[in-house]
């Protein structure tokens, strides 16, 4: 525990001071029940229970007063709370392999089933947007808080040929920050944040257009206000390196967090276009990208453990440990304990104190 004025941690102080004048009021009705001729018929009287109770409600004064005074030094305690997240970006992979039934009943199926479970976990006051990606990426949904359209995306996914990771987290990272100079042309066209809906997002200085605001890198995993949730089940092979586009997510602050889908060792096979491919899962570069932004790497294997890492990363994202004032916490004591004793001294001796 720390805290913010510790200055005012001199009061304390008086707390000695406070203990020696309870002990010489003590000391004077002592004398004062001397002058009783019979010391033994007033102690008998008073009772061994009384003796005892009689000290509770100075202690439990003396106690609100320190914690009153803790208070106003404004202490700090390190505490998990819930985090400031506002923004998720599901990133997904409808690369053809997630086609592949080693998952029941496919990849893709599963993959949407686990996404909307994930989606109804959310609070209401969380947007959700939607990034798919194969061999290039597309934003098919932007942040919202409607989840019964969220819920139609999924249901609108089509697999396409091509595994461009990276591409899919710089549309994602375009969409939290639409005003930055992000260059999504690092193996891909810079028009591809809306492609579906044949919205170009335009260069730096088109007419109509407002320059691109500067940005200065901070550190990674630092911004609190959105993250990505990157799923994928093959190596990327199009689009932007993904570890490229985590060193960008990275300098704006924003956590990645990778989910590696799909049967191991060997991986899975699929049937698209007429032909067979098989996806194995490049864990290594998964938990690059997850470790270059400061979020975490998953592997689930199954449709049960898909859904089992979605309530694992709400629990991580949506909770903080950070150092926190809690004045209001001990001010709370101190008022607590000061009406305790006053209640105790009320029930016992027919008196407040």
């Amino acid at each position: 525990m720390s805290f913010i004025w510790v200055n005012f941690l001199w009061f304390l102080l008086a707390l000695p001071a406070m203990v020696g004048l309870y002990l010489l009021i003590l000391a004077r009705k002592k004398r004062a029940a001397v002058r009783y001729a019979n010391l033994n018929m007033v102690r008998a009287a008073m009772g061994t229970g009384s003796r005892f109770r009689r000290h509770v409600p100075p202690v439990l004064l003396l106690t609100a007063l320190t914690v009153m005074l803790l208070a106003t030094a404004r202490p700090q305690m390190v505490l998990t709370l819930p985090s400031r997240t506002s923004d998720v970006m599901l990133t997904l992979d409808v690369s053809g392999s997630m086609r592949a039934a080693d998952v029941e009943p496919t990849r893709i199926e599963a993959a949407q089933l686990a996404a909307k479970k994930f989606i109804e976990m959310q609070p209401h006051d969380v947007k959700i947007g939607i990034t798919a990606f194969a061999g290039t990426a597309f934003l098919v949904q932007s942040p919202t808080l409607s989840r019964e359209d969220l819920v139609a995306t999924i249901d609108r996914l089509q697999l396409q040929r091509g595994t461009a990771l990276g591409s899919g987290i710089l549309i994602s990272l375009k969409t939290l920050f639409p005003d930055a100079d992000i260059d999504l042309g690092q193996g891909g066209p810079r028009d591809q944040v809306q492609q579906q809906r044949g919205q170009q997002l335009g260069q730096p200085g088109t007419p109509g257009r407002p320059e691109p605001k500067p940005h200065t890198a901070v550190l990674p995993g630092t911004y609190q206000n959105a993250i990505i949730i990157a799923l994928t089940d093959g190596n990327t092979n199009a689009g932007v390196d993904p570890l490229v586009a985590a060193r960008l997510a990275g300098d704006y602050g924003v956590k990645v967090f990778t989910v590696g889908f799909g049967s191991q060792p060997g991986g899975g096979v699929a049937e698209f276009g007429g032909q067979r491919q098989r996806s194995v899962l490049n864990e290594e570069a998964l938990r690059q990208v997850a470790e270059i932004t400061r979020g975490a790497y998953f592997h689930a294997s199954s449709a049960d453990e898909l859904v089992e890492v979605y309530q694992t990363l709400n629990r991580e994202f949506f909770t903080e440990t950070k150092e926190t004032e809690v004045t209001a916490l001990f001010a709370g004591i101190a008022a607590a304990l000061t009406l305790l004793s006053a209640a105790l001294s009320l029930l016992w001796f027919n008196r407040v104190f």
